[in-house]
């Protein structure tokens, strides 16, 4: 399947793109997730399937993580365990692209289940910076922001705004639409992207 992905047309990639957001960490301490967002698409153009919830963790949220995001250790009272979203993670990021911004936290909390075979991974972070030079900050809001498709996000999410895990990962699907339209790499495939892409 990899293989097969990797020669795809990037129009007619199945995409899942997927953010966490984390309680934060101390020196010495392991992070923990406390929200996923997942947006699906069966080509990079399609319908959109959104899956979002909110993960139990064993630890209290730290006070400079809840300031980025907004979620507080309250929030998460009656949240699932990240185990227990194992078979909604399986069915969404299977045979597909999993699609992130600097989506190096991503496959390390991922880790948790050892040898899930996701990806291979595209990296919208990458690809701004190659296709945006100039820009001197190419966060994922800076980066929608001029390209103007922020409100392409908020319509395709609404309600949230940036550092929900839900919006960040519309926001990586938009970024990645609007890079291949405005590229004209409809008909390129991930081997020709190499820079941006991994094996997670």
């Amino acid at each position: 399947m990899g293989s097969q992905l990797m020669d795809c047309p990037l129009a007619q990639l199945p995409i899942a793109a997927i953010d966490f957001e984390s309680a934060g960490a101390a020196p010495g301490e392991t992070d923990q997730p406390v929200q996923v967002g997942i947006v699906r698409v069966n080509s990079l153009f399609g319908e959109e399937e959104i899956f979002t919830t909110y993960i139990a963790c064993d630890r209290p949220v730290r006070w400079n993580a809840a300031k980025v995001h907004g979620i507080t250790t309250a929030m998460l009272q009656d949240a699932p365990h990240f185990t227990e979203l194992w078979c909604d993670l399986r069915r969404l990021l299977s045979g597909c692209v999993v699609l992130g911004h600097n989506p190096s936290t991503e496959q390390r909390f991922l880790g948790a289940f050892p040898g899930h075979g996701f990806g291979p991974w595209l990296d919208t972070l990458a690809l701004a910076r190659k296709a945006l030079p100039s820009l001197q900050d190419h966060s994922l809001g800076t980066v929608c922001d001029a390209l103007g498709i922020t409100p392409e996000v908020s319509a395709l999410v609404p309600g949230k705004t940036w550092h929900d895990a839900l919006y960040d990962a519309a926001g990586s699907l938009a970024l990645l639409r609007a890079l291949v339209r405005g590229l004209n790499m409809e008909q390129a495939t991930l081997r020709g992207l190499s820079f941006a892409v991994s094996q997670g």
